[in-house]
Parts: structure tokens; C-alpha cells; sequence
């Protein structure tokens, strides 16, 4: 029996399929605990993380070797005062420390604060005092040290500081602390209805919210690791995605070591598509998951042969036919897409067993009772546009769905309105069961009386050749209430009228008529949030 096992029980339809899955823990659940010092005790040997970085170091550490190296952070931080219930904020990158300091934070009951090192010293100060953060692990690169130390200082909070591996001015050596620590520990007692991680949302709008999972958090991506990245005992997945996004959460630890597949990462600063096909194939990773960006690298680049690879995925935007069919046509592997945000687990996938759908979030995952919704609160039917929203499972809050947002009860009231839970993002569901993305609930267009989701024109814009990044929005229209507006950053390519033009042509040639694009903007760069994402707000107010 995988170890996985011990925490649900799963049906299975007459073709192997995946019907149904539940899920039990005792109450003091602690992943790092339960999962990762149980298969160190039972299994000291096998591998769990394989760590390379740009200048080809590398090291491949044990379930042994996590065992004791966030046993001996745990003490450090212990011994500093941290406590159950206290705050820290982890700023490491793909930092292999990453692993030891979050496992670390888990045992002694204390919240992670998972960040990115792409942060302004505001953006530190907001999560700095709204979270009240006790502590800072960061990475000693670039001037991201340097940043934190000013945000700590400008916040007012005492907080403490650690880097890892080098000195740096202001702060203590995690490192050098852990190395003279002892790798033993005493369990300290949890609740599994305790807060462990704190997610920050991006912000399309206002300030970022503070999300809260809770030590039953891990068990929910089982279904993410086994069911749509198809990570396999003894494999080696491959998730790109640095430490601070939720989306490290959903590839990079809890659902793939539950499976028993160790973790591939690749520590690096400047995305380089011939560095990450060589990673893959150097270490024989069977499982790959990433953004659409990587892949439309990947493909304008050349996709190399990578035989030893089985499966690939990816979520985060909608994907152009087009990179389907060539990465397809190279690698023979079709990408399955999926669906979750920083407030819950994967929701939807094209699930193992199943048939991808190219552009499709594929079908719900049998954690979840999940349905379409109009803003009146009342079901859809097939075929038309709502928003995605989750039903509570025998009453109660599904596992992985937000403990809470930090401070906020009146935003978690809120989605959850009308007793289910509120994503506000817009699909349409077909009648095979099928989900297909249209962008946030309140990007709908509404042109001449149809409703057209941003992201089906978008997808056809970016298979013109001139095209690199689009976005679309609607603006005010006296005739058609809203007309479609394309915002086109273009690849070595002159802004001109007749590119515009030709542009559009070539996208409402393969567009309805309703659905055709009416106005075209070349801009330089787009208004983005920290993680990447458009800010379509932005667009619209500049109209």
C-alpha cells in the first residue's frame, strides 16, 4: 500500500477511472510529521528531492536527509522563540533550504509565509504588518536582502531576519545555525484545523489578501500529484514554479511526496528553454508540469526529443492550439490542462484515464461537488457561461477550499455567499461534462446582446505570428453596448495602422462575427500583477 493510502479511500469505475475519492486524518495531522518522517523512518533511503542550478551544482537529498535538516532548523527557530501561531515569511526562491525551513515551520505549528523575491520593499511592508511577521528566511542573491532589511525597518515590526548559506549585513546565518543544531526533535502538538500556510494573493485589484490553509491543506493535493500530473512512485516530477506561489504548493511537495515521486527542481534566474529541456533529460524526469509561457517558449524554440518524460500539464491561461499540436507532434505527449487558484486545490483537470480536450479544464475532481452559477446565484444550464463556484460536502467546508482570508471575515463571507463557495471565474460546462475557461466572472464581454469570454479571442490572436502577448477587454460602445478591444504587444514588428489591420483580419477571419475583435492597441508591455497575471482592470479604465 502507498502511503498515500492511509489517508483516503478511493473508487475506481469498470475502465480504472477515478470516480471518488474520501479522505481521513486523525486530528493532530502534520505533514511533515505523518508524511515525510514516516517514509524517512520506513524508507531512510529513497530520494525525495533532486536540486540543480544554472551553474551545474547539484545535490539529491533523502527522505532521511529532510528529516534531519528540519529537525535542526526547528530547533534554531525554537530556540529564537518562535512558537506555534507566530507568523514567518520564506523569500527563497528554488532554493533547496526551502524544503528544510517549510517542513521546519510545520513541526513547530508555526504559519509559512511563502513570497516571492520579485516584491517591492512596499509589498514587504503590507505582508510584513499585516501578518505581523515574526521572522524572514531569505535568499542571499541579488539585492533582495537588502530590500527586506529596509521593508523590516520601515514596517515597525520586530522581526527577525535569516538568510541562508552566506553572511549578509543585518542578518543571522541560518545555515551555519542549523549545521551546529541537533537533527532530533520532540513532536509539538497541532490541530490539523490550524493555520499552516498564508498565501498572498496577487491583487488584480486593491490590496492582496492574506489566505489561509490549514494543516489538512496537503491531503488534497493527492488528487493533484496522482490524478493530473500523473507523478508516479519512484518518478521524478518536474513542477516550474518558484517557492513563493501557491502554485510550488501544487507541484513541488505535498502531493508528490504522498505519492512517494521525488521533487525536481531547477534553481535558475533567466528562463532558458535549451537549460530546461536539458534538466529534464539529464535527470530523467517523468512528469513536467509548467505555465503556458514555458511552453510557448519551448515550442518557438524547438522542442527537443525528451523520451523519458510520460506526461505533462499545465494551468494558469489559456494555451493556443497551435502550441498543443506542435509540442504534440514532438514529444507525442498531449498537455493536460487544469484548474485551481490560490485559495483552493486543483478543482478540475483532464484526469488520468481520461481523454484530454485540448483547451478544455477538462472534468471536476471527485474531491469536489462543483457547479456553474449566473449572478442571481442560479444553476446554468450546459452551454452557457457561469460562474464556478464549489458546494459544501456534507455540510462542511471541503478539504483544500481556504480556512479563511487573514483578518477578513467579511471577504470570506463573502465568497462564500449563498452557501457555496465563490470563485469568480467564468466557464461553460458541455454535455460530455466538460469545462472550458472564459476569463474572470466580470471579464465577460457583452457585445450586441452575446456574452464572449476574453480568453477565445486571445487564443486566436496569439496564432498570428507577429503576435507575443495580448489582451483582451470590452470598452463602452453606443451600438453594441460593448465592443471587443484587443491590446497586442507584437514581436520585432512596426506598430502600424496596416498591422492593425492585418491583425485583425487574420483573427476575425476565424472568429464569429459577434465574437470579432473591433479596436487593436500595440503596447510596449502590459499592466501585470506580481505573479504574472494582466490586469484587465487596468485596460478597461484606460478606455
Amino acid at each position: 500500500m502507498s502511503l498515500y493510502q492511509r489517508f483516503c479511500t478511493e473508487t475506481f469505475d469498470e475502465q480504472g477511472v477515478l470516480k471518488d475519492i474520501s479522505i481521513h486524518y486523525p486530528e493532530h495531522f502534520n505533514f511533515a510529521y505523518d508524511v515525510v518522517d514516516v517514509i524517512a523512518e520506513e524508507n531512510p533511503d529513497k530520494r525525495a528531492l533532486v536540486w540543480c542550478n544554472s551553474e551545474n551544482e547539484e545535490k539529491i537529498f533523502t527522505f532521511r536527509d529532510m528529516q534531519e535538516q528540519s529537525n535542526r532548523m526547528a530547533n534554531v527557530f525554537s530556540e529564537a522563540g518562535l512558537k506555534k501561531g507566530d507568523r514567518v515569511m520564506l523569500v527563497l526562491k528554488r532554493h533547496y533550504e526551502y524544503w528544510f525551513a517549510v517542513l521546519a515551520l510545520h513541526k513547530l505549528g508555526v504559519t509559512a509565509i511563502p513570497a516571492t523575491h520579485m516584491l517591492t520593499v512596499h509589498d514587504y511592508v503590507y505582508r510584513i504588518r499585516t501578518a505581523g511577521v515574526k521572522a524572514i528566511i531569505c535568499t542571499p542573491f541579488q539585492d533582495t536582502p537588502e530590500k527586506i532589511r529596509r521593508a523590516a525597518r520601515k514596517s515597525g515590526v520586530d522581526c527577525m531576519l535569516w538568510t541562508v548559506r552566506m553572511d549578509r549585513p543585518g542578518y543571522r546565518n541560518l545555515t551555519t545555525e542549523a549545521a551546529g543544531a541537533s537533527d532530533q526533535l520532540i513532536r509539538f502538538e497541532n490541530k490539523v484545523t490550524d493555520p499552516m500556510l498564508l498565501y498572498f494573493t496577487s491583487g488584480t485589484t486593491g490590496n492582496p489578501k492574506g489566505v489561509i490553509h490549514d494543516f489538512a491543506y496537503p491531503l488534497a493535493h493527492m488528487v493533484t500529484a496522482k490524478y493530473w500530473q500523473q507523478a508516479q512512485e519512484d518518478g521524478l516530477h518536474f513542477s516550474v514554479a518558484e517557492t513563493g506561489w501557491a502554485k510550488s504548493s501544487y507541484g513541488k511537495l505535498y502531493g508528490q511526496w504522498l505519492v512517494g515521486c521525488a521533487v525536481m527542481v531547477f534553481d535558475f534566474d533567466n528562463f532558458d528553454p535549451k537549460q530546461l529541456c536539458s534538466v529534464i533529460n539529464r535527470y530523467g524526469v517523468t512528469s513536467f508540469c509548467a505555465p503556458p509561457t514555458v511552453f510557448r517558449y519551448l515550442v518557438r524554440k524547438g522542442v527537443p526529443d525528451m523520451p523519458g518524460l510520460k506526461h505533462a500539464t499545465t494551468a494558469g491561461e489559456i494555451l493556443s492550439p497551435e502550441i498543443f499540436r506542435r509540442f504534440k507532434e514532438r514529444t507525442g505527449l498531449e498537455l493536460c490542462e487544469g484548474y485551481g487558484q490560490t485559495e483552493t486545490t486543483l478543482l478540475m483537470a483532464n484526469f488520468k484515464g481520461m481523454t484530454p480536450v485540448q483547451g478544455s479544464m477538462g472534468t471536476i475532481s471527485p474531491l469536489y461537488d462543483v457547479d456553474l452559477r449566473d449572478r442571481e446565484g442560479n444553476p446554468v444550464p450546459d452551454g452557457e457561461i457561469g460562474e464556478v463556484v464549489v458546494l459544501p460536502k456534507n455540510g462542511q467546508r471541503p478539504i483544500g477550499i481556504l480556512a479563511g482570508y487573514l483578518d477578513n471575515e467579511e471577504q470570506y463571507q463573502k465568497v462564500w455567499r449563498g452557501g457555496v463557495y465563490h470563485t469568480g471565474d467564468a466557464a461553460y460546462r458541455d454535455e460530455e461534462g466538460r469545462f472550458w475557461f472564459h476569463g474572470r466572472f466580470d471579464d465577460i464581454i457583452k457585445t450586441g446582446g452575446y456574452r464572449v469570454g476574453p480568453g477565445e479571442v486571445e487564443n486566436v490572436l496569439m496564432e498570428h505570428p507577429d503576435v507575443v502577448e495580448c489582451s483582451v477587454v470590452g470598452v463602452p460602445d453606443a451600438l453594441r453596448g460593448q465592443a471587443i478591444k484587443a491590446y497586442v504587444i507584437l514581436h520585432n514588428q512596426e506598430p502600424t495602422e496596416e498591422k492593425a489591420r492585418e491583425i485583425k483580419d487574420f483573427c476575425n477571419s476565424r472568429l464569429a462575427e459577434y465574437k470579432w475583435v473591433r479596436i487593436i492597441e500595440f503596447v510596449e508591455e502590459m499592466p501585470k500583477t506580481i505573479s504574472g497575471k494582466v490586469r484587465k482592470t487596468e485596460l478597461r479604465t484606460a478606455n
